[in-house]
């Protein structure tokens, strides 16, 4: 992203996925920097598994914590399905990064609707630049399988002008010392991916 100009990441998933965390340790490094930061959330019907979508836009100066349909330079995405629901707020030349895991909507468990065949081929037909891993799965590896939104976010450092020393401080800053190891060893993952 370049200097001077506010950068927009939309954070999206479901209830449970870690949405909130990630969007306040990536909050927390833009601050550490000594940008201005706003962050807004949507929750929906998060404890039922509903969609959960964060706003964060940092720079030198934000005025606003809302990004506009084709304004999010990065869209950071725990579910396969949100991923493509949310395409719509991709700016030209941003970036899908979006953990391929699936969790079906009350609709489609209950047969009102269909889950997309291939949300990835899908995004990329739709002229999308799609990083896709199996976040869940490198978490799940490493001990925690709720570490997934943290090694989504060292996926997104890499595209982000900050120190991966300014990230871990952020993570130190914000996750509970109990979870601290396991955070930081995602992270790792997540940036050497």
């Amino acid at each position: 992203m370049s200097e001077g100009k506010v950068t927009s990441i939309l954070i999206v998933g479901v209830g449970g996925q870690g949405t909130l965390l990630s969007s306040k340790i990536l909050g927390q490094v833009a601050i550490q920097e000594g940008l201005d930061v706003k962050m807004s959330e949507v929750h929906g019907m998060a404890q039922r598994g509903g969609s959960v979508v964060t706003q964060v836009r940092f720079g030198p100066k934000v005025y606003s914590p809302l990004i506009a349909k084709q304004g999010a330079d990065v869209i950071l995405t725990f579910e396969l399905m949100e991923a493509l629901r949310y395409l719509p707020f991709l700016a030209p030349g941003g970036t899908v990064i979006v953990n391929e895991q699936m969790i079906p909507p009350m609709p489609v468990i209950v047969g009102a609707a269909k889950y997309p065949d291939d949300p990835v081929k899908e995004m990329r037909e739709l002229g999308a630049d799609v990083i896709n891993l199996k976040a869940y799965q490198i978490a799940k590896d490493l001990g925690n399988v709720r570490a997934a939104n943290v090694v989504l976010l060292g996926v997104l450092a890499k595209k982000l002008a900050f120190s991966r020393e300014t990230w871990e401080e952020a993570i130190k800053a914000v996750v509970p010392e109990r979870f601290l190891d396991i955070n930081l060893k995602a992270f790792e993952s997540g940036y050497n991916y």
